[in-house]
């Protein structure tokens, strides 16, 4: 792919997980398979119970790459917190935001290094997989990112997962820069960033209140700094498994925190790498 010469470094991996050991062993197993073996995976955990820390002790024993867990306490959701644990504990100077419940294919990482390029941010994209289908994951009955072309078709046919295009065509680096701020397809759960550019604006923002739009924000400010964003669609496709909705009560709210930020152009979490609790 056109932009493999921007980086050769290390990137480091931030996975957030909360109480859901089963998934994040999916997920950390797929990352033991990348083609691209340059990286550290930082496993950023929003205060999971004991099942969570015995699962990564197994996994960190037998990984291939550096592995380290963050823990920080349970006192509600504090993602964004996490994220700027990882942050701050990270080697590299690439670094690709991940969620515990998202398989990363094969190749993951190497996609997200051609893409890399200084000046710009990538929101990456996924493949919502069903709940019957995820059960088959996690039981260890499917193995997502060593499906062949057959494979992957049945599955779409079927509905165990709502898209297949983007998994089986991969398209180079062109036309991939949004030149404007916009919603449209950012995805918290699959995203990548230069260090120097979170420790711009302060990372991400410990002051939003439970779920919802801190990916946003994120994106708008580092747009409002100067970085603009690539469209990882059709290169960094990630399994997303089933899961019960979260809680949106305070979406709304955060939403509009977001859109007044976007209208005075704000570049500063407000707590955030700076000044957030460690």
């Amino acid at each position: 792919m056109k932009g493999e010469r921007h980086f050769g470094g290390l990137i480091s991996l931030i996975i957030t997980t909360y109480n859901r050991p089963d998934a994040l062993a999916a997920v950390v197993d797929a990352c033991f398979t990348q083609s691209d073996r340059n990286f550290e995976i930082i496993i950023a955990d929003d205060g999971s119970g004991e099942a969570t820390g015995a699962t990564v002790a197994t996994l960190a024993a037998r990984a291939p790459l550096p592995l380290r867990h963050l823990w920080q306490s349970d006192q509600g959701f504090r993602l964004a917190m996490a994220r700027n644990r990882g942050i701050a504990s990270a080697a590299g100077d690439y670094l690709i935001m991940l969620d515990g419940d998202c398989v990363p294919q094969q190749d993951f990482i190497a996609r997200h290094r051609a893409l890399a390029q200084p000046g710009f941010m990538v929101t990456g994209s996924r493949i919502l997989v069903d709940q019957a289908t995820t059960a088959q994951v996690l039981s260890g009955q499917l193995v997502l990112q060593a499906l062949g072309l057959a494979q992957l078709l049945r599955l779409r046919r079927s509905g165990a997962i709502n898209k297949a295009a983007q998994l089986l065509i991969k398209l180079p680096d062109v036309g991939r820069a949004r030149r404007r701020f916009s919603y449209r397809r950012i995805k918290g759960c699959n995203m990548a960033m230069w260090r120097a550019d979170l420790e711009q604006v302060n990372g991400f923002d410990e002051s939003f209140k439970g779920w919802g739009h801190e990916d946003a924000d994120i994106v708008l400010r580092l747009f409002n700094a100067g970085i603009l964003r690539k469209d990882g669609a059709f290169a960094t496709e990630v399994f997303h498994l089933w899961h019960r909705e979260a809680q949106r009560d305070f979406a709304a709210s955060n939403k509009t925190l977001v859109l007044e930020r976007q209208r005075n152009g704000t570049t500063q979490a407000a707590l955030g790498l700076k000044n957030g609790a460690r």
